[in-house]
């Protein structure tokens, strides 16, 4: 296994600039996710470590030796397509030991890593089917084998969930991060997805045009966003933001709650008025969307209300009512959108 270390990483594609300046150090055996919306540059950051794109500008560090001049091939790095890529006339077996042949591994070693990787990845019984016959989350184990047969130094994973359905990409998550855990593998994982980045990554690069906005684990980025574009994109709903003179007021929907719900504890409360205009029941929760009073401008305001208001008759559409957030809760941002610190 290995760390890897990107420093200021420029991509450029004749006027695109598609990756601008990313520094990056993923420790051995991290499970590092790569998290921002669809076009911003992180699955062409991805293709440079794996060096399928050569980078303008920057440095490659992967194991200690810097790689911008080593092929592919050589980098030790597996990656996992979105696509899975597998050759449909192959078999289980084949595809998998596909990487093997080309690296002109003996027979006998083919034999012992394909077994190896299908009982790590309960494909054992499916090694003599073609991908048709598979399901997709059966696809995705198998493309996963593959990349692991060459026993790689890093595995890269460019949002290989996408293709499958809600309740199979749950298992799935929980599937590729237990085996992480196994192996100890350093792995860079990319998607758009935040729940998917939440609940699997040891820590989150957040990424927008091009540039990383905020490095942390999951807590860190949910509750302390450096600036305006994390509050908002991670979260779901996301973090409300209040326009105010001097800053940008934020606050979790679920730290948005009626105010006799909200202690006062150590550093107080601040109350708003709230006007509700629609809710959503969602079973467990419900989200209610209204407008707070006292602003230039509506500011469209959302609250989750807990199992003990989901059918309080109380919380009605169309009506103002007294909510608070506790003062703790409170996270300021600047008009350039980073996040102020205010004790």
């Amino acid at each position: 296994m290995a760390a890897v270390l990107a420093t200021n990483i420029v991509k450029q594609f004749d006027d695109v600039l598609a990756v601008n300046g990313i520094t990056l150090a993923v420790p051995d055996g991290e499970f590092m996710v790569l998290l921002g919306p669809s076009g911003c540059g992180k699955t062409t950051f991805l293709r440079i470590i794996c060096g399928l794109e050569r980078q303008t500008a920057g440095d490659l560090i992967i194991g200690g030796s810097v790689v911008n001049d080593i092929p592919p091939r050589a980098r030790g790095v597996a990656m996992m397509f979105q696509s899975y890529g597998l050759y449909p006339h192959y078999t289980v077996r084949n595809n998998i030991a596909f990487p093997l042949r080309t690296q002109r591994a003996s027979r006998a070693e083919i034999d012992t890593k394909v077994k190896w990787a299908a009982q790590l990845l309960g494909l054992s019984h499916l090694l003599d089917r073609r991908p048709r016959q598979l399901s997709g989350g059966e696809r995705q184990r198998v493309a996963l084998a593959r990349a692991l047969v060459r026993e790689p130094t890093a595995l890269l994973l460019d949002e290989p969930l996408s293709n499958l359905d809600a309740k199979l990409r749950a298992s799935a998550r929980q599937e590729i991060k237990q085996f992480q855990q196994r192996v100890g593998v350093t792995t860079i994982y990319v998607t758009h997805d935040q729940v998917e980045a939440m609940g699997m990554g040891d820590r989150i690069a957040v990424i927008e045009r091009g540039k990383v906005r905020q490095v942390g684990t999951p807590a860190e980025i949910y509750n302390e966003p450096a600036d305006r574009f994390v509050a908002t994109f991670v979260g779901s709903p996301p973090m409300n933001l209040l326009a105010r003179n001097d800053a940008y007021l934020g606050f979790r929907p679920e730290n948005f709650l009626p105010r006799e719900m909200v202690d006062d504890g150590n550093g107080g409360v601040t109350e708003f008025s709230f006007r509700i205009d629609r809710c959503e029941y969602l079973g467990s929760e419900r989200i209610a969307y209204g407008v707070i009073e006292g602003f230039e401008s509506p500011q469209l305001t959302t609250a989750k209300l807990p199992p003990a208001h989901v059918a309080e008759e109380s919380i009605r559409p169309g009506q103002w009512h007294r909510f608070a957030v506790r003062n703790s809760a409170l996270r300021y941002f600047d008009h350039d959108g980073k996040r102020v610190i205010r004790s």
